[in-house]
């Protein structure tokens, strides 16, 4: 069982958040009592309201914290990068990257959302959708300029996500292909999706 070390504010509070992910991404969103959060943490439950507001607070803290990281990275990935193929080569590293080595934090964001209270939901699908529509531009410019040869932005944007996105549910780092071949692998499966090559 983990134990909280010092006494210090921040650092408890971070480790309440760590706890939180382990447990939420183990047993659900639901299933998990502050008792539960406490006692993994090291101290009474009562004492979590010092650090979280709510248990509610610390799921909205980690779902919006994901999309929130997962948009900056994109953003900082696409950074120079010219035409919509190299482009798109570029989203796809990113993304599976990061549902390669962020799995729980990206099964909490899918899987509990329905566990969101209505607005906390809508600013984390908000988040969602401006995730999204970074792609959906570069198959619109792709499609614009002859490169991409697709028939709804939007329904391709959807089914190349969840065929990147599968990857953090089988996924695993001592498996017999590694990371830069898993994306190799994908980034040709979804250039050839839109190219038709």
């Amino acid at each position: 069982m983990a134990r909280t070390v010092g006494s210090s504010g921040p650092k408890t509070a971070q480790s309440i958040r760590e706890a939180g992910l382990r447990l939420i991404y183990r047993h659900g969103y639901e299933a998990m009592s502050l008792r539960q959060l406490g006692t993994e943490v090291g101290i009474q439950s009562g004492s979590l309201y010092n650090h979280i507001a709510s248990k509610q607070a610390l799921l909205v803290e980690i779902v919006l914290d994901h999309m929130q990281t997962l948009i900056a990275r994109l953003d900082a990935a696409l950074d120079g990068v010219e035409g919509p193929a190299a482009r798109l080569k570029a989203f796809c590293r990113l993304h599976l990257t990061y549902h390669m080595t962020r799995r729980a934090e990206v099964v909490i964001a899918n899987m509990e959302l329905r566990s969101l209270e209505p607005d906390n939901r809508a600013a984390a699908v908000a988040l969602r959708d401006a995730y999204e529509t970074r792609l959906t531009d570069i198959l619109r410019e792709g499609a614009a300029c002859g490169q991409f040869h697709i028939e709804d932005a939007r329904v391709t944007t959807f089914a190349i996500i969840a065929m990147l996105t599968g990857i953090c549910m089988w996924y695993r780092p001592d498996g017999p292909r590694s990371q830069e071949e898993l994306i190799a692998i994908h980034t040709e499966l979804a250039m050839r999706s839109v190219t038709g090559g």
